[in-house]
């Protein structure tokens, strides 16, 4: 049975590279990166506080260069950095539209953001500032997703927003498969069991330990940011 929350008073809200980069397929585009900043005005204006992790795969992945040749640990953290470059856009949009905000990333850059303090971000959201953590965990051969697990259980966050292209999980590629067969709910197990990938492993086995649940929708509709934020019926609810 589907058993959402009617509202989530603390909300991760984990945005891949790839929406950033619009139809553009590569970089940012301003008018997606000021729709997700809409979107999050309007979890803040339902007195929510939000945390966002960013993935940086619409500029650079650093499995894919990897496979290529470069060292992993380099390859990653060249990904990192650009996961900064994504939270100055979406900073930038999302304070020209009256919202307070802070970039943070697990490694320190003072001159753009400030570093990963668990306390401080916690005393962020008391002024009601949305939180943008940057940079990963700080470490090689840990993806965003597992960053994004990782800070949402440190911070408190009561369920991982997952905002990606697709509108949940399928038994199968959805693109190209056209009798793919969408899941409104599963498991933690039947999850990591049917080795689905749209989050990784270890990422969704932290969400498990720690009782965290997580909903896969599609952000091409910006309005599934809140209503997944208020417990409304979209996309997969992993938990």
């Amino acid at each position: 049975m589907d058993k959402r929350h009617k509202k989530y008073g603390r909300v991760l809200l984990k945005i891949s590279g790839e929406v950033l980069a619009g139809s553009r397929g590569y970089g940012i585009d301003p008018d997606e990166v000021t729709g997700i900043a809409h979107s999050i005005k309007d979890l803040v204006s339902h007195d929510i506080d939000v945390a966002v992790v960013i993935g940086g795969g619409n500029i650079i992945r650093g499995a894919q260069e990897s496979a290529k040749g470069m060292e992993r640990a380099v390859a990653d953290y060249m990904g990192m950095l650009s996961t900064l470059i994504n939270g100055m856009a979406l900073q930038d949009k999302i304070e020209k539209i009256g919202l307070d905000s802070r970039l943070v990333s697990a490694f320190e850059i003072r001159e753009i953001c400030e570093p990963y303090i668990r306390r401080k971000c916690l005393s962020h959201f008391e002024k009601k500032r949305v939180v943008i953590l940057a940079g990963g965990t700080g470490n090689p051969f840990f993806s965003t997703d597992t960053a994004a697990a990782l800070r949402a259980a440190e911070l408190g966050a009561e369920i991982l927003l997952k905002a990606t292209k697709v509108d949940g999980i399928y038994d199968k590629d959805p693109v190209n498969n056209a009798d793919s067969v969408k899941f409104e709910t599963l498991t933690y197990m039947e999850y990591l069991q049917g080795r689905f990938r749209v989050m990784d492993q270890t990422a969704v086995t932290l969400c498990q330990e720690n009782s965290l649940p997580i909903v896969v929708f599609s952000v091409k509709d910006k309005s599934n940011i809140l209503k997944a934020a208020l417990g409304q019926s979209v996309g997969t609810l992993v938990g």
